[in-house]
């Protein structure tokens, strides 16, 4: 895995003995990703969202009982949501909070990003899917990505490159032998 220069700058100013899959690890911890996206969109763009959650939802997320497959982004009055991303309460939730595992749960992204991806997905037909949820520095995270939808030939293209891909490999593999 090649990490930017930026980051290896990043890992020296640290001062601690650090590989470069450590430092790529340390800063993105990967929680969820949507498969079904990749294959059923192209992502022209990724953006990086902050998601307003409660404390039962952070609690959740950080024992893995979350999902994204189903959950589409949505634009309303200028803010954007994510719809239907699942997260499971946990048995040892509060009594006095009635978690809704479904609800809608707001996106939070610099105005200026926001304009950009009303632009984008009034004007230029794309839409808005939840690619992962991840770790920052501790706060958890969204990548939304800015995308247009595959035909079925288009899919089918993917993967006979994906097979032809794998064939090539396999036979480099063989070759070297």
């Amino acid at each position: 895995m090649k990490l930017p220069a930026a980051a290896l700058v990043k890992c020296v100013i640290l001062a601690e003995p650090c590989t470069t899959a450590s430092l790529f690890y340390r800063q993105n911890m990967s929680i969820i990703d949507n498969r079904k996206a990749f294959h059923d969109y192209f992502i022209e763009e990724r953006f990086e969202a902050g998601l307003a959650l409660e404390g039962w939802e952070v609690k959740a997320i950080r024992a893995g009982r979350s999902h994204i497959k189903e959950a589409y982004v949505l634009i309303r009055n200028g803010e954007i949501f994510v719809i239907g991303m699942h997260i499971s309460a946990l048995l040892s939730a509060s009594t006095h909070v009635q978690p809704d595992p479904v609800r809608t749960r707001k996106l939070l992204l610099h105005a200026s990003e926001i304009d950009k991806l009303i632009g984008k997905v009034e004007r230029a037909g794309f839409t808005l899917v939840p690619l992962d949820l991840h770790y920052t520095k501790g706060r958890i995270k969204m990548e939304v990505g800015l995308a247009k939808g595959k035909k079925l030939f288009d899919k089918r293209d993917t993967e006979k490159q994906r097979d032809w891909d794998r064939e090539k490999q396999r036979l480099m593999r063989d070759k070297a032998r």
